[in-house]
């Protein structure tokens, strides 16, 4: 028998955070805390900035707190823990080595090994079911620019791109060799054209008969549902599976900036309204086409999540349907995740690695997205504050360890 809706419950605080010790629990209650405060975590930023700069010895502040918390460890044998105690509650792993905006060569060709390696650590161990990577780990972010717009190029920027274009097309070829999903992260609007024509290409010759290849769609943009649409009239005349994540979206602020300068139409959604409607109309649209797509629907956001858990009830489908997955960030809207796993259906936690100063920018982005995000850190400070007072009011906190809510 189908579980109802009814029985999701995203405020069910003890499913959320089960796994948390009271200690861990205290702890990630003081990290939300700070992050609730827009004017600490600007400070925060320019402080850490500082510190690395005059080689101050913060790193491992930083590894104890927000790195702990966010980032699931140094490198892919590091993250086994972190993949097991996800494991033991019914979540997937997606190991995201979260390196981005190089410029040269030699660190592309490391970063384009490293992914190779996240492939084929999936490909042994069940509870990774996706590999996934960003184009600007292994390829300049103005070179992308540049193919995207149509610029002539010269001959060493023809060599550039042919090399970028063969790490691209390696991973996702050790991807179908060894039978790995690959999730290709979307970029800014201005790169985003190269990336597509890429996927679109890869997608042709390798998921002729599983969705190795798989894009990312941002809602956020205005044109978001009829690429995707076009994406997935396209393979169903080429006769290959399309894959894909949707996202609502990571640059807001810098594409209207730039769309501003250069006098250009944004791409952006005019209000968060008008996303929410987007993401959600194009949900329905990949359950009515569930025999032709495999999607994931990665958010944060309760009411998308909710309404897709709907619509699997409602179409009788399986919780655990292979061409069904939701997906959030380590370290954020556990109720979501667990509450999710607890009735059975696929998800899957991005679990960003590397170590301490190169995860910086990701991490300055986890602590200002949650201080940006409306009601991000409220609702999850309200969430362990919940699963605080009942563990006290079940004695679940020893009285040595009991404190007030003000004291922390």
């Amino acid at each position: 028998m189908l579980l109802t809706q009814d029985a999701l419950d995203f405020n069910n605080s003890e499913i959320a955070f089960r796994n948390k010790s009271n200690a861990e629990l205290r702890q990630v209650h003081t990290l939300f805390k700070v992050m609730n405060n827009a004017a600490l975590v600007k400070t925060g930023k320019h402080l850490v900035n500082l510190a690395f700069a005059v080689r101050f010895p913060v790193e491992g502040i930083i590894r104890n707190t927000i790195y702990k918390h966010f980032v699931g460890g140094t490198s892919i044998e590091d993250c086994a823990k972190t993949i097991e105690r996800l494991a033991e509650r019914h979540v997937g792993t997606i190991l995201d080595f979260a390196v981005e905006g190089e410029e040269r060569d030699e660190l592309f060709d490391a970063t384009h090994a490293e992914v190779i390696r996240t492939v084929e650590f999936a490909r042994n161990n069940k509870n990774v079911p996706f590999s996934a990577f960003k184009i600007t780990g292994v390829g300049r972010f103005d070179l992308l620019a540049k193919v995207s717009e149509g610029a002539v190029l010269s001959d060493d920027e023809e060599a550039e791109y042919q090399r970028v274009y063969n790490r691209v097309e390696s991973i996702f070829k050790r991807g179908y060799d060894l039978n790995v999903p690959v999730l290709i992260d979307a970029e800014h609007s201005w790169i985003q054209p190269v990336l597509d024509e890429l996927v679109m290409e890869m997608m042709a010759k390798y998921n002729k008969d599983k969705a190795i290849v798989q894009n990312t769609y941002q809602m956020y943009r205005h044109d978001a549902i009829e690429r995707l649409k076009q994406h997935h009239r396209e393979a169903l005349a080429g006769g290959f599976k399309f894959g894909l994540k949707i996202v609502r979206g990571a640059y807001m602020e810098i594409e209207r900036a730039r769309a501003a300068e250069m006098d250009y139409p944004s791409p952006i959604q005019p209000d968060k309204p008008a996303t929410d409607n987007d993401f959600d109309e194009i949900i329905r649209y990949f359950v009515d086409n569930i025999e032709t797509i495999n999607f994931m629907v990665a958010t944060h956001n309760e009411d998308s999540s909710r309404l897709l858990a709907h619509l699997i009830d409602e179409r009788g489908l399986p919780h655990n349907h292979p061409h069904i997955y939701f997906s959030q960030l380590y370290g954020m809207s556990n109720h979501i995740t667990f509450n999710l796993a607890e009735k059975g259906y696929n998800v899957v936690k991005y679990v960003p690695y590397g170590e301490v100063k190169t995860m910086m920018p990701y991490l300055f982005r986890r602590a200002e997205e949650n201080t940006s995000v409306k009601g991000q850190s409220s609702r999850e400070l309200r969430l362990i504050e919940k699963e605080i007072k009942r563990r006290k009011a079940t004695k679940g906190l020893a009285k040595s360890e009991t404190m007030t809510l003000a004291s922390y």
